[in-house]
C-alpha cells in the first residue's frame, strides 16, 4: 500500500509518496481502508519535529491524524466495530498514518459514519471537534446560557467551537477576518469582530469563556476578557503556561485528547445538520503534497483540505 511518510524530520521536502505493509492490529484496535484524510496544523507540526520528544526518533514516520474509511480487520478484544463498517475518526498520536490508503489506529478514536454524511465530510470531523470539545465540554464545562468569545472564530477549530458552544446552548461571540465575517454569523455568531481591526482587549463585553482557537492571544489578554469565575482555554501549551495553570485555575490549556464517547456525539450532531467543518479543496494522494506544503505556508482554502485516496 502507500503513504504519505518522511526519513527524517524537517520541511515539506522531506515528504513522499511510499510503499508500506500494513501490520495486522494488535490488542483494541483495527485497520482501517482510508476514502478520505484531512489536513491539520498538527499534521506538519509533528513532521518538523516540533514533538519528538513524543513521536521519537523512529524513522520513516508516516503522516495524517484525520480521516474516514471502512474496517479492513479487528485485533484482539475489539467490541464496537466489525469489518466492513463505515467510520470516521482519528489515527494515533505518535503514529499517524491517516495520508495513505490503509491505517492502524485505536477502536476508541473511532466512531461509526452517519448513513447521511458523506466519507468526504466525515474525514474533517475529528481534530476541529474534539479539539473543540476537550476545551469547552472537559476543560470548562460549558453551560446553556453562558457567553462564549471565540479567536479565530472561522478557522477549523474555531468553527467547531461554534458549533458545539451553540448546541449546548450558549451564546457566541468571535474575531475572525473580514472576508469570514458573514460565514461566522450565518453559523450562529452573534457578534463578530475583524481581528485586523479590533483590539480584542478592548472590547468592553466580559465572557464566561475565551477560546483562543487562533493561538494567537497572550494569556493575560484572553484572562482579561473573563467575567468573574471566567475560563480562557489556550491552544498554545507549553510548559511555562501549564505550570501556571496549577495556580491560576482561569488558564485552561487544551491538548486533544479522542474518546468515542465524543466521536459519538459529533456523529450525530453532524447527521442531525448541527456540525459540519467545510471543505476548500479534495486532491488526490499524488497531488497532496503539494497541497500540505501550500497550506504550511499560509494558504487560505476557505475550509479543509482533503486528501481522496481512490
Amino acid at each position: 500500500m502507500k503513504r504519505i511518510q518522511y526519513n527524517r524530520y524537517g520541511g515539506p521536502e522531506v515528504m513522499r509518496v511510499d510503499d508500506f505493509d500494513l501490520l495486522p492490529p494488535s490488542e483494541g484496535e483495527v485497520a482501517v481502508r482510508v476514502k478520505f484524510a484531512a489536513i491539520n496544523p498538527i499534521d506538519w507540526k509533528l513532521r518538523s519535529g516540533q514533538m519528538k520528544i513524543v513521536t521519537g526518533r523512529t524513522l520513516p514516520r508516516a503522516m495524517g491524524m484525520d480521516f474516514s474509511g471502512t474496517i479492513l480487520s479487528v485485533g484482539p478484544g475489539v467490541k464496537r466495530l466489525k469489518v466492513g463498517d463505515a467510520v470516521f475518526g482519528l489515527a494515533r498520536f505518535k503514529e499517524s498514518g491517516a495520508f495513505g490508503e490503509a491505517v492502524i489506529t485505536k477502536e476508541a478514536f473511532l466512531a461509526h459514519k452517519p448513513d447521511d454524511v458523506s466519507f468526504e465530510d466525515s474525514a474533517c470531523l475529528g481534530t476541529p471537534g474534539i479539539t473543540a470539545w476537550n476545551g469547552l465540554i472537559d476543560k470548562a464545562k460549558l453551560q446553556a446560557g453562558q457567553h462564549v468569545f471565540v479567536n479565530g472564530c472561522a478557522g477549523a477549530v474555531g468553527e467547531a467551537a461554534v458549533q458545539i458552544a451553540l448546541i449546548h446552548g450558549a451564546v457566541v461571540s468571535g474575531s475572525c477576518s473580514a472576508k469570514d465575517i458573514q460565514r461566522a454569523k450565518s453559523l450562529g455568531v452573534q457578534t463578530v469582530y475583524d481581528y485586523r481591526n479590533t483590539q480584542v482587549s478592548s472590547i468592553a463585553t466580559r465572557f464566561d469563556l475565551v477560546y483562543d482557537t487562533a493561538a494567537t492571544l497572550p494569556v493575560s489578554t484572553g484572562i482579561g476578557m473573563l467575567r468573574a469565575g471566567g475560563v480562557f482555554l489556550d491552544l498554545n501549551p507549553g510548559p511555562g503556561k501549564f505550570i501556571r495553570a496549577i495556580f491560576d485555575r482561569r488558564l485552561k490549556p487544551i491538548i486533544g485528547s479522542p474518546r468515542a464517547e465524543i466521536l459519538d456525539k459529533l456523529a450525530k450532531a453532524a447527521s442531525e445538520g448541527r456540525f459540519r467543518i467545510p471543505i476548500g479543496k479534495t486532491v488526490s494522494l499524488s497531488d497532496a503534497i503539494q497541497l500540505i506544503g501550500e497550506l504550511e505556508k499560509g494558504r487560505k482554502l476557505g475550509g479543509k483540505g482533503v486528501i481522496e485516496m481512490e
